[in-house]
């Protein structure tokens, strides 16, 4: 009797599907067959057909035809039938995927439903690549609307190929939605002097990138931050007379000596329309998401006198309700983020029925449900907006990401949110390879998808069987403990993680913070800070290896070796230099470190290049170097 191979006892789908029955028997793959269209517009089949079609012939090594109408079949051709069938009884973008021993079936109302049930039968194909067990499932999504947000403006602004590759995997699991956060970064034809170092996206590049999307059933979305968050332009002097606060200003994160919030004036309004008249035609989609978070000098500077008067709610939503004004009349419904709504609720009354709110929060304990609930008792349409936590980490921070993402879903399913975003910031230099980011991706487009399916699922090694291809399954779960080997530290730090503060922070202040951070565990005579580093350290050094021994196939590997394995290096210089910043250790620690860094700035620069553009890496890598000059 034939044993069951361990991917037969546990296959992991990404996502898992609601309902999926195994049954007995195989359908033959090696042999080849005949992928047939059925139903209404099969025209509207032949994208996801040819990703079948390519998908059989690598895996199963076998050529399958394309063609329409059951009719063209020969006797005894073994067949996979694409069915669109509106009115069959499958929810909007749901699907029935049916794997028997004669006959493979694709059934769903509308092309996004056979689209989707072919990247589950591509992800099974996957795993079994020449005999399908068979199965039948039943699917359907959560959300109506399942984003992806990618911060292109802290620094790092990926290739067009990264752009597509990622694309590609986000749509493999059923993401429909996508956003490039945008503050400077693309290139507008009449203010060449904000984005001249950032290497921006150009209006050909974004209408490629909205042509692959759609192919995709990919909605690209607008983005362009349009309130806060502008020190990219306000900086520059033509655009300094539109700051609130031209000559700096107290935040919440300290004191900024750069303007960085619009003061809400006409001239700012007519500026912000500008840029709209420029972006949106690039785009098919018809939603822009105008950021308008965190204007956090608002009233603080030309605007004291009306926020004085008439409340800073008042001044915020009028320049907020002028910019939906002007979208409206273009047919273009707004989104915004849902800070100052939720620090001020009595405005959520105020708000027109067609603004979508964009409800954040990045922490495990976000109160995802009670906002939420707010936002519903008031008719506001909205989306839950968690986050990779992959950012001011290096190596992320799994524990963390999985929680907040799983909150956020499991509040917005019960308070009916309209969608779910998954946010991937670059904070602070964008340290943190792309591969860092895809733990939270994935397990985040999972409960998008359908959240109680995949609350438990085994997301390492989802990515190790379809992202990876590491059929030993090691790469998947080591990046899952590296971004949990910050916790070894004994230390908090909300937003991000001890080891990436140490590695930014200088030492005159650094010392002590780590000496605030373990006075009480020093109380008791023994150094258990010291013991601390000492065992993250080598946790890291067990993980490095690890990484310096797994076997990837897919196409990216050594890229992705190198780039978890800097990672990795950058959290153990991050231990090494803790335990330099409190004294302890001679001056041949310090030498290695000055080494150490000259190696890991020279890996960044390289890795840099593989997946991004040149523009904002001056920027991000002078963190690096500053770290280094700290040991001179």
């Amino acid at each position: 009797m034939r044993e069951e191979s361990e991917h037969e006892k546990t296959p992991q789908l990404l996502p898992c599907p609601r309902q999926l029955t195994r049954a007995a028997g195989y359908f033959e793959l090696g042999a080849g067959g005949r992928i047939v269209l059925e139903g209404a517009e099969p025209e509207r089949l032949r994208f996801a057909a040819g990703q079948l079609r390519q998908a059989l012939s690598v895996g199963a090594r076998a050529e399958w035809a394309l063609g329409e109408g059951l009719s063209a079949l020969r006797p005894g051709e073994r067949v996979i039938s694409l069915c669109r069938a509106p009115g069959n009884g499958t929810r909007p973008d749901g699907y029935r995927l049916t794997v028997g021993t004669d006959q493979v079936r694709v059934d769903a109302a509308e092309p996004g439903g056979i689209f989707y049930g072919v990247q589950t039968l591509i992800q099974w194909a996957g795993l079994f690549p020449v005999r399908l067990p068979c199965v039948s499932v039943d699917d359907w999504p959560g959300f109506s609307h399942r984003g992806v947000l990618i911060d292109i403006s802290r620094n790092r602004v990926p290739s067009m190929e990264t752009l597509f590759g990622l694309i590609d995997k986000l749509a493999g699991w059923k993401i429909n939605q996508l956003q490039l956060y945008t503050e400077h970064t693309f290139a507008y034809e009449n203010h060449p002097q904000v984005w001249a170092e950032a290497s921006p996206l150009t209006g050909e590049e974004i209408r490629l990138l909205d042509d692959y999307c759609r192919e995709r059933f990919v909605e690209l979305v607008p983005n362009q931050n349009s309130f806060g968050h502008m020190r990219p332009w306000l900086v520059h002097g033509p655009y300094r007379r539109l700051a609130e606060c031209p000559d700096g200003c107290d935040t919440i994160w300290g004191r900024f000596e750069e303007p960085f919030t619009l003061y809400p004036s006409v001239e700012s309004f007519e500026f912000i329309r500008s840029l709209y008249d420029e972006l949106l035609p690039n785009f098919s989609s018809r939603q822009l998401n105008a950021g308008c978070d965190e204007p956090v000098d608002l009233g603080q500077g030309r605007s004291k006198a009306a926020v004085a008067e008439r409340g800073l709610p008042a001044v915020y939503l009028e320049f907020v309700l002028r910019l939906h004004q002007d979208l409206a009349r273009r047919g273009v419904t707004m989104q915004m983020w849902g800070d100052v709504i939720a620090s001020h609720p009595a405005l959520a009354a105020e708000l027109p029925g067609d603004l979508v709110v964009l409800e954040w929060g990045y922490e495990a304990d976000h109160p995802f449900d009670a906002r939420a609930e707010a936002l519903a008792k008031a008719g506001v349409p909205y989306y839950v907006c968690p986050g990779t936590s992959s950012w001011n980490s290096v190596a992320g921070r799994t524990d963390n990401a999985l929680a907040n993402l799983r909150s956020a879903a499991e509040s917005g399913a019960r308070q009916g949110a309209a969608g779910y975003l998954i946010t991937d910031w670059g904070d602070n230099g964008h340290w943190q390879p792309l591969p860092v980011s895809y733990l939270g991706l994935g397990y985040g487009a999972a409960m998008a998808w359908a959240p109680e399916a995949n609350r438990e699922i085994d997301i390492a090694k989802a990515l190790d069987d379809h992202v990876y291809r590491d059929p030993g399954g090691t790469i998947g779960r080591l990046a899952y403990v590296l971004g949990n080997v910050h916790q070894l530290t004994g230390i908090d730090v909300p937003n991000g993680t001890a080891l990436f503060h140490v590695l930014q922070s200088k030492r005159r202040d650094l010392a002590s913070w780590l000496q605030a951070q373990e006075s009480s565990e020093r109380a008791g005579g023994a150094d258990v800070g010291l013991a601390r580093w000492q065992a993250t350290r080598g946790r890291i050094d067990e993980i490095s290896d690890g990484i310096g021994r797994a076997q990837m196939s897919c196409g990216d590997a050594d890229l992705v070796r190198k780039e978890l394995a800097w990672a990795a290096g950058m959290l153990g210089h991050a231990c090494d230099r803790a335990i330099w910043a409190r004294g302890e250790g001679d001056g041949a620690l310090g030498r290695r470190l000055i080494a150490d860094a000259d190696r890991r700035i020279e890996e960044f620069r390289e890795l840099w290049r593989a997946r991004s553009r040149p523009g904002g890496f001056k920027e991000s890598v002078s963190r690096l170097k500053a770290m280094r000059e700290d040991y001179e």
